[in-house]
């Protein structure tokens, strides 16, 4: 079962506000009317937070369409708004369908929670209203908008494959890939961590994982899921020239790709701060170290980029700010807001070299997809090894006392053990989720096509594919 929800129970008071809901549990009695009132309230505010920041997550997936699009060309528009479209569309079905119950379907009447996957709660049946252990694990969230603010994750983590797969995979493989990303992958991988599976069973020393808002689990899993899927269906045509060389294609609108950024910053304010999974006083913290890590990440970029060309690539700038945020959102409540900067700007630079990197080995990854959410997202997990200070609920949930907590990261005293068991998620979550994406993509490609023809790469995707352009002519009748 999840740790965090002893975060809740200290903080929130949220014991009370569960029985106050169920008194059939048979504790309700030992709380006054007053207390019973104030945990309502506090349970109504929860509830109505997370909801709240669930609603910004999903708004994300118009900052992630603005960036694909504008960072690549115009006559491929059509095709990235359709496949961000259909992120959200498949995506939710499919996570609605089985992703929450392989996630978080955990059997209370069980002696403890499976470490490969959940087994109930499909479809959203077989389940109660408020999410009780072995559900969510959150106590003062009904199932309902727990699942609303886990679709929307969901949605994200697939859409982190779009761009990386941009101007020459075919639509419908596209579409059946991101289901089973939903369905399946994605879910398993959650499970591992928040959903009480093998990884959160794992202690080293008395450490265990952590990752409180996702760079491993979203946004590292979309990564390595769309550096499998660039590498299989291979480099957009003139992309390389005859020796090798890479050549630069750029996108069509810069003003598209920027907006999305800071779309993408706006929703990541729902993302980070929402993952506290209550309406708590941590919450404004954790909003800041998300606002100044994604500056110290554009920042670091601009200093690396002008130094490297003489000139301040915007385009980069942008993935620099998302790098900044990406990396952040691992370690966000267990940093102080000076390692925050420090974290972001790290990102910041570790994404320039990340996609000059991919380039000299012939990975096509349009919009920068495989460095700022893979090779980032690694970062962020390995970063709370590093400079955890604070107690984020994951860390402190092995103590030897189950109470008080010592400091995990290297560099505040915590020895190793913290570093160990990061790196330890890294690579199972390049193994499984690389090894899944492979089969899929490689079955795909086998059978339907993976990739569309050379006619239609060069002609652009939005007309063969959808039969219509981003930037019709006029017509005139008269």
């Amino acid at each position: 079962m999840h740790n965090r929800a002893l975060r809740i129970v200290s903080g929130l008071g949220g014991v009370v506000a569960i029985l106050a809901i169920t008194p059939s549990l048979g504790f309700a009695q030992d709380a006054t009317p007053g207390e019973e009132a104030a945990a309502g309230v506090q349970a109504i505010l929860d509830n109505i937070w997370v909801l709240v920041a669930g609603i910004l997550v999903f708004f994300m997936q118009a900052g992630f369409a603005l960036v694909e699009a504008g960072l690549t060309r115009a006559k491929n528009v059509v095709n990235i708004f359709a496949k961000n479209m259909a992120d959200a569309i498949i995506g939710i079905l499919a996570f609605f369908g089985t992703g929450y119950a392989l996630a978080f379907g955990n059997d209370p009447a069980a002696d403890s929670v499976s470490k490969i996957a959940g087994s109930r709660g499909f479809a959203l049946t077989g389940i109660g209203d408020i999410a009780e252990f072995g559900g969510s694990g959150y106590l003062n969230l009904s199932h309902t908008t727990f699942f609303f603010f886990q679709a929307v994750f969901a949605a994200t983590a697939v859409t982190i494959c779009s761009g990386a797969l941009a101007e020459r995979t075919k639509f419908i493989s596209y579409l059946i890939f991101g289901a089973i990303m939903c369905a399946f992958i994605y879910p398993m991988v959650v499970h591992m961590a928040w959903g009480g599976g093998f990884i959160a069973q794992i202690n080293i020393g008395d450490r265990a994982y952590s990752d409180f808002a996702g760079s491993g689990v979203v946004h590292m899993t979309g990564g390595i899921a769309a550096l499998v899927g660039a590498f299989v269906v291979g480099p957009r045509k003139g992309k390389y020239a005859a020796d090798g060389t890479p050549r630069a294609i750029p996108g069509h609108n810069i003003p598209f790709a920027i907006l999305g950024v800071f779309i993408l910053w706006v929703g990541w304010f729902g993302f980070n701060p929402g993952s506290e999974l209550a309406a708590d006083n941590l919450v404004g913290g954790i909003a800041i170290n998300t606002l100044i890590a994604g500056a110290a990440g554009g920042f670091a970029t601009t200093v690396v980029v002008w130094l490297k060309s003489g000139k301040p690539d915007l385009a980069m700038i942008g993935n620099g700010v998302l790098a900044g945020l990406v990396s952040i959102t691992a370690p966000v409540g267990s940093v102080t807001p000076l390692m925050s900067i420090v974290i972001g700007a790290i990102g910041g630079i570790i994404v320039v070299f990340a996609v000059d990197f991919f380039d000299k080995v012939k990975i096509d990854d349009p919009v920068g997809a495989v460095s700022v959410h893979g090779v980032c997202g690694a970062w962020g997990v390995l970063s709370i090894g590093l400079f955890a200070k604070v107690d984020d609920a994951f860390l402190g949930a092995n103590t030897p006392d189950g109470e008080t907590w010592e400091s995990s990261g290297l560099f505040y005293g915590g020895g190793i053990e913290q570093l160990i068991i990061q790196l330890l998620m890294v690579l199972i979550i390049v193994v499984f989720v690389g090894v899944c994406s492979f089969i899929v993509f490689s079955a795909l490609k086998a059978t339907i096509g993976l990739r569309v023809s050379d006619e239609e790469e060069v002609e652009g995707l939005d007309v063969p594919e959808h039969g219509l352009s981003g930037y019709p002519a006029d017509v005139n009748y008269v």
